[in-house]
């Protein structure tokens, strides 16, 4: 049971990870404005983020990997 747990615990952390790299890089507002135009009072980052790419969240992945593997041995047992 308590692979299980740790399984779910690895899936939900990785889910995490990989909408937290994408949602606080990147521009929400503005999103269609050109990079020559004054940029307004913001205090989101100017260039934009990383987005939901590997090589960004390649530690969201394998958590969620190594999670699945875990909640199938769980199962298994």
């Amino acid at each position: 049971m308590l692979v299980i747990w740790l399984g779910v615990l690895c899936v939900l952390s990785g889910l995490l990870f990989t909408a937290y790299q994408s949602i606080w890089r990147g521009r929400l507002s503005d999103a269609k404005r050109k990079s020559s135009e004054e940029p307004h009072d913001t205090l989101e980052p100017r260039r934009p983020g990383a987005g939901f790419g590997p090589k960004a969240n390649w530690p969201g992945l394998v958590l969620i990997v190594l999670g699945g593997i875990l909640l199938l041995a769980g199962a298994g047992l």
